[in-house]
């Protein structure tokens, strides 16, 4: 019953809601012949309850059958909430305006004071297209932005790495989610573009997926393909971990884990499990590190740094794989001086942000010191991915999907 009031609620708000929106809406279009003025209204309600209802009746759709419906649903409705939100905050500007004009009306004054009551037709078009831009900038990021790989080319100079392996090209993905992706062909056209950089080692720095390792099966055989000569190397990010989502039991959720790691090496990748691997070529060596999940803050810990490095500690140059930059400053750089690099991602560049030239910005760099791209302090480099898939919104506005080429050079 609890159930039905939440949803009568819900609904009589949602409902005022609109019909405030909809007043500046029939200003605007109030010279629009009858029929028209209709269309459009119907429209407009059918529109906003239908996806409403989608809201509501959520959670009984089957998310292995109805995946791509929950996310349309999902995206459609905070897209054009977004949209009304923002037309809002202009309409009840101007409605604030005309409750001054108002009061100020009914106090006697010695000159008449303006009775300007009317909303104006301007008023009405500047909040509609103020909430039009972002659903259409929105849209257009699910439409254009998803699958628009980007490859971000930068040098690692160092005077640690062997002459063996000066010139050694690193690829690096990051944050691929398969359980939000909604094209395979496009899929398929960034694992051809990560073939396509000629890397001599592939490196994957986590969440291959958001919750279960049920979402990367239908996605197994399009990644398999990525290939390298010196191997595809790769470990766990925060979301493959299961800590999203309730299970049966304890048992069941390190179940689910233990396959999600078991595809990884149906793919070829060698995971690395809080472990490493030296690579040898001749007489020179450098060590890739691979860390489970350690995040600052409220995230997962899995990882062990110190397991993780024991073995390694000859090696010239080491690659730590750690899913979480803000590992970097917590625990890598006052503690391992010697990690000359790491390899993270995580923020995804929260998938919204402007990029020209060397300028960038994002909401991310609010919550993150190292957000995306290169970084450096003292001998030591940290090169945080934007992420190949996305997660939550469907898309990518500014901040696009990003296929990482690393040149190490000795210097």
């Amino acid at each position: 019953m609890s159930r039905i009031y939440f949803f009568g609620i819900a609904a009589v708000l949602y409902m005022a809601f609109d019909l405030y929106i909809h007043q500046a809406i029939r200003l605007v279009i109030s010279d629009y012949e009858v029929v028209t003025r209709r269309l459009i209204s119907v429209a407009y309600f059918g529109i906003s309850a239908v996806l409403f209802a989608g809201i509501m009746f959520y959670e009984q759709l089957d998310p292995k059958q109805f995946q791509n419906l929950r996310l349309f649903i999902t995206t459609a409705f905070f897209i054009t909430l977004i949209g009304k939100l923002i037309s809002a905050i202009f309409l009840l500007t101007d409605d604030f305006r005309r409750l001054v004009t108002f009061v100020m009306n009914l106090m006697p004054s010695r000159a008449e004071a303006p009775k300007d009551l009317s909303r104006s037709e301007f008023i009405s078009k500047s909040a509609i297209i103020a909430g039009t831009v972002p659903i259409a900038v929105f849209s257009f990021g699910i439409v254009s932005g998803a699958h628009d790989y980007r490859i971000r080319r930068r040098e690692i100079v160092s005077s640690n790495v062997p002459k063996a392996f000066d010139g050694l090209r690193i690829v690096q993905v990051s944050d691929i989610h398969t359980g939000s992706f909604f094209n395979k062909t496009a899929v398929a056209g960034g694992v051809d573009l990560i073939n396509q950089q000629k890397g001599d080692m592939v490196f994957f720095t986590g969440d291959l997926v958001n919750n279960q390792s049920e979402e990367a099966k239908p996605y197994l055989d399009i990644f398999r393909k990525i290939d390298a000569p010196m191997g595809v190397y790769s470990t766990m990010g925060n979301h493959d971990y299961g800590d999203y989502r309730s299970w049966a039991s304890p048992q069941a959720k390190q179940a689910d884990v233990y396959q999600l790691q078991e595809m990884h090496r149906y793919m070829g990748w060698d995971i690395l499990l809080n472990e490493n691997r030296l690579i040898k070529e001749g007489s020179d060596q450098i060590a890739i590190l691979g860390l489970e999940n350690w995040g600052a803050g409220r995230f997962s810990k899995y990882g062990d740094l110190a397991k993780t490095y024991a073995g390694a500690e000859e090696a010239p140059f080491k690659i730590l794989l750690s899913h979480d930059p803000s590992h970097w400053d917590a625990q890598v750089r006052p503690e391992y001086p010697d990690i000359d690099l790491m390899l993270a991602g995580h923020t995804h560049g929260m998938q919204f942000g402007i990029e020209i030239g060397d300028f960038r910005w994002s909401p991310s760099q609010y919550i993150y010191k190292q957000w995306a791209d290169l970084y450096k302090s003292g001998n030591q480099y940290l090169y945080v991915n934007r992420g190949f898939g996305f997660l939550g919104y469907p898309g990518r506005v500014g901040i696009l999907p990003e296929i990482t080429v690393l040149e190490l050079k000795h210097g």
